[in-house]
């Protein structure tokens, strides 16, 4: 099977955009790793499910409607690798539920790659040196 990961799949529109986003929180808030992180965090879930939508749509379907600046607010919450490797967990799980296989490899491989990128940052923010460790898994 040859997927164009670059490329929203068909099955890739907001809706559903926003049925992995919502599916996926659901799921985030009640979890025992990274559940705690979100409630101290997030104050208004409305608010953060349809600014999540937006960045997602921005970068899966380029249409630009995400202004905000992720990193910023992630480097206040003392993340370490057990929660990016939990977070993309259930991540990758949602989207295998919600999408096709040719869809779901799209959110898969972005998701790697940025959480490999708020890994290192983090990492390099705390004065430390971190490598890739997401993003060369086999999708």
């Amino acid at each position: 099977m040859t997927v164009l990961i670059n490329q929203p799949h068909p099955s890739i529109d907001k809706a559903s955009i926003k049925q992995l986003v919502d599916t996926f929180y659901g799921r985030a808030r009640e979890d025992a790793v990274i559940g705690p992180i979100f409630t101290q965090a997030v104050a208004d879930w409305d608010h953060h499910l349809d600014q999540i939508a937006e960045f997602w749509s921005s970068v899966i379907l380029k249409t630009g409607s995400y202004e905000g600046r992720p990193m910023p607010p992630h480097l206040r919450l003392g993340l370490k690798g057990d929660h990016f490797d939990r977070w993309l967990e259930l991540f990758e799980q949602t989207a295998r539920e919600v999408f096709p296989p040719e869809g779901a490899i799209v959110f898969i491989d972005r998701a790697r790659r940025i959480a490999d990128s708020f890994e290192m940052a983090i990492a390099t923010h705390g004065g430390t040196i971190s490598t890739p460790r997401h993003s060369r898994k086999p999708l």
